[in-house]
């Protein structure tokens, strides 16, 4: 069995966010990266099968400059057997459209038949890469896993609102785009990152796979506006009625 894994390197959440230069992404400098928080729990469920089969075969793929082999090496690291990476220095001004077009056009001819995705990017938060790599590749698709069960047949849970669950087999060949809580990621322990650095990593430029024209353009991208302030009412419960109901007239006079 084939299997591949997508993943982006984003910025650490703690980082000091700036805006760069362009206005239209972050400035790189002074950032920390880290592997994208769905996308580990991606890689764990694709080690994990391997640990499950003895004839799983894990593929993790990153888009993006130089500096997302660090991801890689990390992916390698918790159990995957390969690493592509497609460089793109340009990749923070793609659409989904234009990311997921290069994913297909790499695994369009390699039959793989589960391909692991993260639900979302926690910089863009699209949740559209994974599924259109389906749809590209004209093979199904369950978004949101939080359960995935392998015995004769692929067996996935998508929670719903409400606390409902919705059960789901499929078929391989099949994108599955995984959710918070799916399983827990492994760290990677010394001996696999030493392993990690004997596994092959191949570099291939995004110039030599198809990609499709972007359909957006960021032309703006900026912090929110700060709005007005909050107002802190003291005193007794009858004085701040009193204060509260003066407010509230007020402000309705004003609309």
């Amino acid at each position: 069995m084939k299997v591949l894994v997508c993943i982006k390197q984003v910025p650490d959440m703690e980082s000091k966010f700036k805006v760069n230069a362009q206005n239209n992404w972050f400035d790189e400098n002074d950032l920390a990266y880290r592997i994208n928080e769905y996308d580990e729990y991606a890689i764990e469920q694709a080690v994990q099968l391997k640990e499950q089969l003895s004839d799983v075969d894990v593929t993790v793929l990153c888009v993006g400059p130089a500096r997302v082999k660090e991801a890689l090496k990390k992916a390698l690291a918790m159990g995957c057997d390969r690493a592509v990476h497609i460089e793109d220095a340009e990749s923070y001004i793609k659409d989904s459209s234009q990311v997921a077009s290069l994913i297909a056009d790499f695994a369009k001819e390699k039959e793989f038949d589960i391909i692991f995705t993260g639900m979302q990017s926690q910089d863009r938060g699209s949740a559209q890469v994974g599924v259109i790599v389906s749809e590209l590749l004209n093979i199904a698709c369950v978004s949101t896993i939080a359960d995935f069960e392998y015995s004769d047949g692929i067996t996935v849970k998508r929670e719903l609102e409400g606390g409902l669950k919705s059960i789901i087999k499929v078929d391989t060949p099949v994108v599955l785009t995984c959710q918070l809580g799916l399983n827990t990621p492994r760290y990677p322990t010394l001996p696999n990152i030493m392993k990690a650095k004997k596994k092959e990593l191949i570099t291939i430029d995004s110039l030599e796979l198809s990609s499709s024209e972007s359909l957006n353009e960021t032309l703006n991208f900026y912090y929110p506006q700060k709005s007005g302030g909050s107002l802190v009412l003291e005193g007794d419960v009858p004085e701040l009625a009193d204060k509260l109901i003066a407010i509230l007239k007020e402000k309705t006079s004003v609309l």
